[in-house]
């Protein structure tokens, strides 16, 4: 892979911001630059002094007057369920009923479930996304489509079969023992190869058994580097649910902590009607509270109160969520986190938006030396981003006299078009036509 030198109006996060007026939170060059070496940033800075250690045969992509960022973080969705978006009508218990739980049994087929994969993982690129953390369906064929798809275009991917044995239907359902022994297989098979992280993944308290339960907590403890991921407090009659399943629980929370799912690389999706106890948990062990916006604002679940969350000191990300989740996005998704906590009288400022689509939740995932800003060292995943992309954006840009109000307009007005190009370890993706996506594996940069 030869160099490469990426020109345009680079922006990277430092720290979180600490309102719409921290500038020293993040690094902004108006004619910057990026060289990236064998797949890693290997200088960042202005442009006339990143093109002086570039060997003379470097390739140029001069992207002025777009913005370089890091490529996108999202952290909660569901692969099974990309054919799923936009299904009407329903809250969340019935919605899994009626459309859910009847998509994700076509994952038992290989055939669809790589067909999906392929489509998934490049409408991810397309929005700007380069890494992911997704549920697979309880097929383990669906996991190692799911992986591949990642592997040919060098994605760093974190995932996992969903584990299920009861309430569901009988072709969705795995046992305990088959859950663990899958599971196992498949860690074996996938996580640390190349870019390939796996999270082990009981769908949620009400889909699983305390039997199932206990076999998480022993996969938990014997693979301490993998990824934990469920569901936590989306929808009140789930609350209900659950927590009568698990009588001898304090609240739905309890019922993970009894089962010592609780850690630093537990990522709980939604978290809405949580009490000040349960944040005091999620505090207490690291765990990361996911807030997604468009899925909780489609299955009318409720509001994430991210103030709350802060004030007691809890770790929190946010995701796109599809299928439940309307749109691949994390500018559209960033757009609907506005209003849901605008409506709390919450502030969400764009330089907060853009930390946390990018190192915010790298460092949620606990990666961000390796994605989510641009230094030395890091990965080359990068996105390219047009803030004048339509008509309507252009002539909005034409009186914004500031960084954040570009950044705003982009969150605010941007889609899939607002992406002019995403590097994937330095390699260009979305002009690609599909089949020239793949790599071969001795490309895969090792974990």
């Amino acid at each position: 892979m030869s160099d490469l030198l990426i020109r345009g109006r680079v922006l990277t996060f430092i720290r979180e911001p600490e309102g719409i007026d921290d500038t020293s939170s993040y690094r902004f060059l108006e004619d910057g630059a990026v060289l990236v070496s064998s797949g890693k940033i290997a200088a960042v800075g202005p442009y006339g002094d990143v093109a002086k250690q570039a060997d003379s045969g470097v390739q140029i992509a001069d992207h002025r007057p777009h913005l370089v960022l890091p490529g996108l973080i999202d952290t909660h969705l569901h692969f099974p369920q990309t054919q799923a978006i936009a299904s009407y009508g329903a809250q969340l218990l019935e919605w899994l009923n009626t459309y859910i739980f009847v998509e994700e049994q076509k994952f038992r087929a290989p055939e669809h479930a790589a067909f999906i994969a392929g489509r998934f993982m490049d409408e991810l690129l397309s929005n700007g996304t380069t890494t992911a953390v997704a549920y697979c369906s309880v097929h383990p064929e669906s996991v190692n489509a799911f992986f591949t798809a990642a592997e040919e275009r060098n994605m760093l991917m974190i995932g996992g079969k969903v584990m299920m044995d009861r309430n569901a239907p009988e072709a969705l359902r795995d046992t305990p023992e088959r859950g663990y022994d899958e599971t196992k297989q498949l860690i074996a098979r996938w996580h640390g190869r190349g870019r390939a992280h796996y999270a082990i993944s009981p769908r949620f308290a009400i889909t699983s058994t305390p039997e199932q339960m206990e076999m998480s907590r022993a996969l938990v403890a014997e693979h301490p580097d993998c990824y934990v991921q469920t569901h936590l407090s989306e929808n009140r009659d789930e609350i209900t649910f659950a927590t009568s399943l698990y009588p001898e629980a304090q609240d739905y929370t309890d019922i993970y902590a009894r089962y010592e799912l609780l850690g630093r690389k537990t990522l709980l999706g939604h978290c809405i009607h949580l009490s000040d106890r349960e944040i005091s948990v999620l505090a207490e062990t690291g765990a990361v509270g996911v807030f997604c916006p468009t899925s909780n604002l489609f299955l009318g679940s409720g509001l994430f109160d991210r103030d709350r969350f802060d004030k007691l000191g809890a770790r929190h990300s946010v995701a796109t969520d599809v299928g439940a989740g309307t749109s691949f996005s994390m500018l559209e998704t960033m757009d609907e986190a506005y209003k849901v906590l605008h409506l709390q009288g919450q502030r969400l400022s764009p330089l907060n938006s853009f930390y946390m689509m990018t190192l915010g939740n790298a460092r949620a995932l606990d990666l961000e030396d390796r994605i989510g800003s641009l230094h030395v060292g890091a990965d080359a995943d990068i996105v390219i981003l047009d803030s004048r992309a339509k008509p309507a954006m252009e002539l909005r840009m034409q009186v914004a006299s500031s960084l954040a109000e570009e950044l705003f307009v982009l969150q605010t007005m941007g889609d899939d078009r607002s992406v002019a190009e995403v590097y994937v370890v330095g390699r260009p993706m979305k002009g690609a036509p599909a089949e020239a996506r793949a790599q071969p594996a001795e490309a895969v940069v090792m974990a």
